[in-house]
């Protein structure tokens, strides 16, 4: 029998950690669906993302690890996400250790270890002493890893 896993996130400025935390996820099943956070969404929660929803979708579906990527719109969605797509595990990173734990009348649910020492908030906070010129180029390059990595997957 095969087992899906399923993990959401916003996934602005794509890092290792990001990685590390969906190829584990991966290791867990036979298929990884994972929700992006649309820009709506996260300005709901009161996040601005640095990179717009339509690249991070895209970003996050061109990784090998990734077989699905869908939009996260709501919170309430992933109770309907984990029925739809047949999920047998729910996984987040452990900065969310116990939030989800009402979905467990559903799938399993797993907080993996976050990768230490990195993340899109510190990336972001680095990022604010630098001018829109290097902040333009900083979306360009990303936008070439995209390509790169469409090349790989």
């Amino acid at each position: 029998m095969s087992k899906t896993i399923i993990t959401y996130g916003t996934f602005d400025l794509l890092h290792i950690g990001h990685l590390s935390l969906l190829e584990r996820a991966r290791d867990m099943g036979d298929r990884l669906i994972v929700g992006v956070s649309t820009d709506k969404f996260n300005l709901g929660k009161g996040k601005k993302t640095f990179i717009p929803f339509e690249q991070r979708i895209e970003l996050v579906a061109a990784l090998k690890c990734v077989d699905v990527a869908i939009p996260e719109e709501t919170w309430e969605q992933k109770r309907a996400d984990i029925v739809r797509y047949g999920a047998n595990v729910f996984v987040m990173g452990s900065d969310w250790e116990g939030r989800f734990d009402d979905l467990k009348d559903l799938c399993d649910v797993i907080y993996l270890q976050r990768t230490a020492d990195i993340s899109s908030t510190a990336l972001k906070q680095a990022f604010r002493g630098l001018d829109s010129g290097h902040l333009n180029e900083v979306q360009k390059a990303l936008g070439v890893i995209s390509s790169i990595l469409e090349i790989y997957k």
